[in-house]
């Protein structure tokens, strides 16, 4: 067992910088180069980041809204169809096909398009039946505002439900 270093030795090693158990190993990569050379001074700006428009957020959040209830995540990993075909049995003639019948989990890009572009319309109704409330606005201006909103609202319910009709003969009836 070696023996134990009295205070005296210690106190002398860490007072003196030549002493092998002080040194730094980094030291001398740290402060050899720079030492020489000198650092430049560099005139750097930050970048300055200006807040888009709130008509431009809105935009871009609709514009979510629309692909995400759209299917655009199905369209891309199934890649199915843009718009489908079927054949008249009377005629023979090859018809197009926008809804894929009987699937409700499957669909053609077209139907998936159309349907988001219904929910579209109806939320941009609510909004609209929201700004018919501000107190702000000419009475003829809200009367438009929720005329347009209400009228969005029910075309968008009626063309859903039409929709879902066409895909699913007999349902809700």
């Amino acid at each position: 067992m070696a023996p134990k270093p009295d205070s005296h030795t210690l106190a002398s090693a860490a007072s003196d910088p030549s002493s092998t158990s002080s040194m730094d190993p980094l030291f001398l990569l740290n402060f050899l180069p720079y030492s020489v050379l000198r650092p430049p001074r560099l005139r750097l700006k930050l970048p300055t980041f200006t807040l888009p428009s709130p008509m431009t957020v809105f935009s871009l959040v609709l514009l979510t809204y629309f692909m995400v209830v759209s299917g655009i995540v199905y369209d891309v990993i199934v890649e199915p169809p843009g718009i489908g075909s079927t054949q008249d049995p009377y005629t023979g003639s090859v018809k197009p096909l926008v809804f894929m019948p009987g699937r409700v989990n499957g669909q053609y890009i077209i139907e998936g398009l159309s349907s988001g572009f219904m929910f579209v319309v109806g939320g941009i109704g609510i909004i609209l039946m929201d700004l018919a409330l501000d107190k702000n606005r000419a009475k003829s201006v809200k009367v438009s505002y929720a005329t347009a909103g209400i009228s969005s609202v029910v075309i968008a319910y009626v063309m859903s439900m039409l929709f879902i009709r066409i895909k699913i003969p007999g349902y809700l009836h």
